[in-house]
């Protein structure tokens, strides 16, 4: 028996699948599970544009400047073009593994863990 024990209203049950239900009982898709981009060599998480920038440019990606809604990024010798939203916030796991193919042993895309705390306390 495997799972996640919660705490709620002073009643404990085990959540066998905890990516399918949240801790508060709503049901959640395996979709609502947060993604991050990870530069593999330096194990470094891309929290922005910047870091992403940065990491690009040194694999020889250059910024694209054609379309002002977008962010773009491409290398002279070949047909890839990397097209992001100028929002990092709308920077999905579509983005992602995008950028994992066009680089391969450099990114991966992993689940992030977001830990939880239980507060127990008596009436």
């Amino acid at each position: 028996m495997s799972g996640v024990w919660v705490f709620k209203n002073g009643v404990v049950r085990l959540v066998e699948n905890p990516g399918a239900e949240s801790v508060d009982g709503s049901r959640q898709g395996s979709s609502s599970r947060r993604k991050v981009l990870v530069h593999t060599p330096s194990n470094e998480v891309i929290t922005c544009y910047a870091v992403l920038e940065r990491k690009l440019s040194s694999l020889g990606w250059e910024r694209y400047y054609d379309d002002p809604d977008l962010l773009q990024f491409h290398i002279r010798s070949t047909i890839h073009l990397i097209s992001l939203p100028k929002d990092f916030n709308k920077f999905k796991s579509t983005h992602m593994y995008d950028i994992v193919v066009k680089n391969r042993n450099m990114f991966e895309v992993r689940d992030m863990y977001v830990g939880r705390q239980v507060l127990l306390h008596s009436p």
